[in-house]
This record gives structure tokens, C-alpha cells and sequence, in this order.
């Protein structure tokens, strides 16, 4: 083994390049190992659902949408209808709706997570690494939403393992069957081996939209929903995903610092931006007319949803038979607050904005091209590694301390000739009601019900 060894005497190691070698035949073994084996108390191979392709009738459908089965994916959640939507970019650049899913069970009230034990299930802008993916779920499957964010920490939030699984039972997570979390890994699976680096989960209290801001306007939350509500704007008016920074202990959306040495901070003043001006427009023109029909709801005097405590989450109407014991209204013991007093209308509020409103100075009308996923199909099928390999490999390579950064999106957004403005303001933070005290998720990956790690220094999640 000439050139194998280097040192002096007796004391000879192994030279950097055979080390190399040996380190990625184990990683290759544990990895192989892991994913063959078997759910503690048996059951199906942990390899068989993780790597399951995805049904004919999806790749129809994507088809008809105008599709790849490798092309980027975005998840939005919604608490109050119990809905979770898969969208996936089409070869316009553009994201579209591909599938809708009834959430079977999530857990605590309306409104964001706020600490550890509180059972409330998270709301805002979350961005999915492979690393936060695990196939090894005691909940069949799962990925970590990766709370608390940048945005939650500025706050002081605490809390861990927040996660969308299978099994329809939620303490703090958002619940699905496992043959919906099986098709929605599947999904995460592919657009991660077209070279998605994350996709981004918005998980919001119901859907943004005008009739529900009227309905919430007592909410202690709202403030904090407003700003959720800008994010979402400009979603759905650019249908591609947002670029999420935070700053001034605030979601701050597609901003372009004024300064390139500026970055944004979450526990600094935003910095001077600017946002490019076709999705300011874009976004304006929503504003004002949700604006309208929210003042003129106000004015007619539309009801306010009472603000509960104690609740213990949600289920889709269409799992409330199947699952009787686990439905919470079946039992529901909630109490009404009083609401925020409002007896004038204020019908020149704006519900889509945080306060007080970022930055809105632009001077050029250029974005960025959206992403094509033609190239993830150029690869061969001699070359590509099997389906287990593959995992493997979205899996591995991803460390511990790679979890918890939030990757730039894919869609960067130009950068815009600034002009003149004003430094934004910090929004106050909004006031959460707390909830039941109760168990919640577990502090630690290794206490949690049959969580084994896949690989043993892979820095994979657990659930």
C-alpha cells in the first residue's frame, strides 16, 4: 500500500486520499443499511414508501398543466379550511395549482406558534431543505417545517420538530393520511433531484382574503396577518415565489437593498430597498381592490368571528366521520374573549399591509426570468444512480448545521435602480392568545416515538 501511508515510525496513517475513499464507501454502506431497513414493530421498508414514484395520475395531470415531474414545488397551508396546497412551476415559469389536500388534524388555535408546549401549529414563510425531509418518520413520512425561522427567533419564539406528517395526529404539527404525505414526498423527492435546492412552505391562519381579514379584524393576530397577507399578495399576483428576508423583526418581500453591502438583519432596522416596480403595481392594484370590498364589508356591519382559547385545532369536514375521536370540534370547549372594541367602521384601513407599510421606491421594470426545468431532463437514464442512491444522496449531504440557514430562493429577484425613500419603521409585534397549557412537540429528535436516525451523522430530522 505504497503512497497509501504517511508518519513517522511507528505511527503511520492513512493519506487524505484513501481516507476520502473509505469515508464515502461507509457513508455509501450506512446509507444502503438504513434505507433497507425496517419501522421498528416491522412494517414496510422505510426505502419502498420514501422512494415510491409518483402515481400516473399526477404525472397526468402535471402533464396537462404544462409540468415536469422535476420541476420546483410550493406548499401553502391554510388553518381555518384545513387545506394544503401543492403548486408546481410550469414551463412558463410560472407556478400553478396542481393539487389541493384536506388537512386531516392540525392542532391549537388560529394564530403563530409562540413557545415550546403551547400546541400551536406554525404560521409564515418556511423553506424545506432535503435535510429537513425524513423518510424514517414514526409518522409514516414527514419534513420539518424548520420553525423557528429567522422572523420567529427575532421574537423570541421557541419550539422544535414542527412538522407535515402522516398518522392524522397533530401536537403542534400539521397532520395528513399517510397516502397524501406519501404523494407529497414523492413530489419533494423529484423537484429535489431536478435541482430544487428548497421549496418554500406559506402556512397561513385561512385563506388572505378580504372576507376573512373583515371577520378576523378583532383578532389580536391581525397585525401580524397583514403582513402575511403582503406576502401572499405578491404570490398571487406574480405566481412565482417570493424572496422572504426579514428585517426590523419583520417579513420584509422581494426586497433589493439600495446598498449591496447592506443586508437585512432581522434584529436591525431594515435597510433602505426598493422592490421592482411591475410587482409593486401588480400588488397596488390587488391592495385597493381588496381594500374596497373589505371597507365596504366593515361599513355593512359584517360580523366578527369570536376570538377562542383552549381549542385544540382542526380537521377538514371530510375526515370528521372517519376519524370521530380525533375530530376536536366533535367535543369543542372553547370560550370566547371579548373582542377589541370597535364600533366605527374603519373603512380606510389597509388589511394588506403591515404597518407601517415597507418600502415601496422602484425605478426599473425588469424581473428576473423564471427558472426552466428543461434541463433536469437532458440527464441520461444510464448515467442517473438508482432511486435509493439518489435519496441517499439528497439526504446525506446536507449537515446539521446546514437545517437551520435559509436558502435564497431559486427566483432572485433583479436588482432595481434605486430612488430616494424612506428607512421603514418597526411594526409592533403582534399579541398571540395562549393556549392550553399542554404537551407539546418533543424537545429532542431522540425522545419521540420511534425517531431513529437514518444515517448516524447525516444531520437528518426526526419524526
Amino acid at each position: 500500500m505504497t503512497g497509501d501511508f504517511y508518519g513517522v515510525g511507528e505511527h503511520r496513517v492513512l493519506s487524505r486520499p484513501t481516507l476520502f475513499r473509505l469515508r464515502a464507501a461507509l457513508f455509501a454502506a450506512s446509507a444502503a443499511l438504513a434505507l433497507s431497513g425496517c419501522l421498528p414493530g416491522g412494517g414496510m421498508l422505510v426505502g419502498e414508501k420514501a422512494t415510491r414514484p409518483v402515481s400516473n395520475e399526477l404525472i397526468e395531470a402535471m402533464e396537462k398543466k404544462g409540468m415536469a415531474k422535476e420541476s420546483p414545488l410550493l406548499v401553502r397551508i391554510f388553518k381555518e379550511e384545513s387545506e394544503l396546497e401543492v403548486w408546481k412551476q410550469t414551463k412558463d415559469g410560472q407556478y400553478e395549482l396542481l393539487k389541493a389536500y384536506p388537512i386531516c388534524r392540525w392542532s391549537g388555535e388560529l394564530g403563530p406558534k409562540i413557545k415550546q408546549g403551547d400546541r400551536q401549529a406554525p404560521e409564515g414563510f418556511y423553506m424545506i431543505t432535503p435535510g429537513l425531509m425524513n423518510p424514517n418518520s414514526a409518522y409514516y413520512l414527514a419534513f420539518n417545517m424548520g420553525f423557528p425561522n429567522a422572523f420567529d427567533r427575532s421574537l423570541g419564539r421557541t419550539g422544535a420538530n414542527l412538522m407535515v406528517h402522516g398518522d392524522c395526529s397533530s401536537s403542534g404539527c400539521y397532520a395528513m393520511t399517510d397516502e397524501q404525505i406519501g404523494e407529497i414526498f414523492a413530489l419533494a423527492r423529484e423537484s429535489f433531484e431536478g435541482g430544487q435546492r428548497a421549496f418554500q412552505v406559506q402556512a397561513y391562519p385561512f385563506r388572505m382574503t378580504p372576507a376573512n381579514m373583515a371577520k378576523h379584524r378583532d383578532n389580536p393576530n391581525i397585525a401580524f396577518w397583514r403582513m402575511l397577507k403582503e406576502g401572499s399578495d405578491h404570490f398571487e399576483v406574480t405566481r412565482q415565489e417570493p424572496k422572504v428576508e426579514v428585517c426590523d423583526k419583520r417579513y420584509v418581500f422581494n426586497a433589493i437593498p439600495f446598498d449591496p453591502a447592506q443586508s437585512f438583519s432581522p434584529q436591525r432596522s431594515c435597510p433602505v430597498y426598493d422592490q421592482p416596480v411591475d410587482i409593486v403595481e401588480a400588488v397596488k392594484t390587488k391592495r385597493d381592490a381588496d381594500n374596497k370590498e373589505y371597507s365596504a364589508l366593515v361599513s355593512r356591519g359584517v360580523k366578527t368571528a369570536p376570538v377562542l382559547t383552549h381549542r385544540d385545532g382542526g380537521m377538514n369536514p371530510v375526515f370528521a366521520s372517519k376519524f370521530p375521536e380525533r375530530n376536536p370540534m366533535g367535543e369543542q370547549r372553547a370560550a370566547a374573549l371579548p373582542a377589541t372594541p370597535q364600533t366605527a367602521p374603519d373603512t380606510q384601513q389597509d388589511i394588506t399591509a403591515t404597518t407601517p407599510k415597507a418600502s415601496a421606491a422602484v425605478a426599473a421594470k425588469e424581473t428576473a426570468p423564471a427558472p426552466s426545468s428543461a434541463d433536469a431532463k437532458t440527464k441520461s437514464a444510464a448515467t442517473q444512480p438508482s432511486r435509493l442512491s439518489k435519496l441517499g444522496a439528497w439526504l446525506g449531504i446536507t449537515h446539521k448545521k446546514d437545517e437551520q440557514k435559509q436558502p435564497a430562493s431559486a427566483n432572485v429577484q433583479p436588482k432595481a435602480q434605486p430612488v430616494a425613500q424612506q428607512a421603514p419603521h418597526e411594526t409592533p409585534a403582534a399579541r398571540a392568545i395562549p393556549a392550553k397549557p399542554a404537551q407539546d412537540e418533543a424537545p429532542d429528535a431522540g425522545s419521540m416515538k420511534g425517531a431513529t436516525p437514518i444515517l448516524g451523522a447525516g444531520g437528518l430530522s426526526y419524526r
